[in-house]
């Protein structure tokens, strides 16, 4: 099984969100999950997400909606007004940090999801709820001189994603393998579509058939939980540990925490190991210092309700959390490669 998350930190419009003052209109926004937020300032931000309205046959209806187009900016506070910005900056959640979309004294948030509605051919009466982000319009790219960097929204954790969905396009239609992406794991799995949830295993259940095939299903079973990991920067690296170091472009990470905050063991880090062995492919491994917090993934959770044998790997990442991160060209196609070999002969 290949498990990672959809899910990124970002800023969600609130249910009231019209603000009207100086002469401007602003959207008000919650932060999502452990969101960095100063990289947001200046940025050319758009709306997409999910709308839930009443159609003019009154029947309730959904629909996916993208304006694509930038539409609202969190302008930073000019340095001649804030002469320590460069020292001590912090960003307040509620005050700070509220994209402008439009100048004037009112504005009409609901005939504009609707006139967005109606772009796409659909007609809405009213508008009930939705669950809509910003989001930077600027476009995934390489950087370096040779290319050697994707730079991204949101490679945490969608890097993964893509990785998965490729390796499903590439293995055998008899070769066994599950992927299984969801929601919420940057505010902790808890939902009906996070890895604490229900589905996985109502699915797995629903294969295995009796309670002894599905016993044995799961005991033969490797999940692989795909995330990012912290890459060793080049400006930071006293945080890190000095022999846990990975390096962008130096092949997947092995994450290890002797406390559970990653699943990985040494019989599922072995298996793993191997399989990069026969694909003749890099790998590194990953100790948080000792003296300082470690997150967690999607494994732990997983392998606590399923009771599967679990190993938690990455991706090494620069600026985890911020609106644009950076990964390697080279790290992703590596762990493919290694992943194509976990169900070929003893691996």
């Amino acid at each position: 099984m290949l498990g990672a998350h959809t899910d990124s930190p970002t800023l969600k419009i609130k249910p009231n969100p019209v603000i009207a003052s100086n002469g401007l209109i602003q959207l008000g926004v919650e932060p999502y999950g452990g969101l960095l937020m100063n990289p947001w300032f200046d940025r050319d931000l758009s709306i997409a997400g999910r709308v839930n309205f009443i159609d003019e046959e009154d029947k309730l209806q959904e629909s996916l909606i993208d304006f694509k187009e930038p539409l609202a900016v969190i302008s930073s506070l000019a340095i001649h007004l804030d002469k320590d910005a460069n020292k001590n900056r912090t960003v307040n959640a509620q005050t700070d940090i509220v994209p402008i979309i439009a100048a004037g004294e009112s504005f009409d948030f609901e005939q504009m999801l609707i006139g967005e509605l109606a772009d796409k051919g659909i007609d809405a009466e009213k508008i009930l709820s939705y669950d809509l982000n910003f989001y930077d319009t600027q476009k995934a790219g390489y950087i370096g001189l040779n290319r050697e960097f994707i730079a991204s929204a949101r490679l945490d954790n969608l890097l993964s994603c893509y990785v998965n969905t490729q390796l499903l396009c590439h293995v055998d239609e008899d070769t066994p393998y599950l992927m299984v992406c969801s929601d919420h794991e940057e505010v902790g799995s808890e939902s009906s579509s996070g890895a604490a949830g229900s589905f996985l295993e109502s699915v797995l259940r629903r294969i295995g058939g009796s309670y002894e095939a599905y016993t044995q299903m799961i005991r033969h079973s490797l999940l692989v939980s795909c995330d990012n990991a912290h890459a060793v920067h080049p400006n930071f690296a006293s945080k890190h540990d000095a022999n846990h170091m990975p390096y962008i472009n130096k092949g997947a990470v092995v994450k290890v925490n002797a406390n559970q905050r990653y699943a990985s063991n040494s019989a599922t880090i072995a298996r793993f190991m191997h399989a990069a062995l026969r694909a003749s492919k890099p790998l590194q491994h990953y100790v948080t210092r000792s003296d300082m917090g470690c997150g967690s993934t999607i494994g732990p959770i997983t392998a606590t309700r399923l009771g599967v044998e679990t190993i938690d790997v990455g991706l090494p990442t620069f600026a985890m959390h911020s609106i644009r991160e950076l990964a390697g060209s080279d790290d992703g196609i590596n762990l493919l490669d290694i992943l194509l070999q976990l169900n070929d002969g003893e691996a």
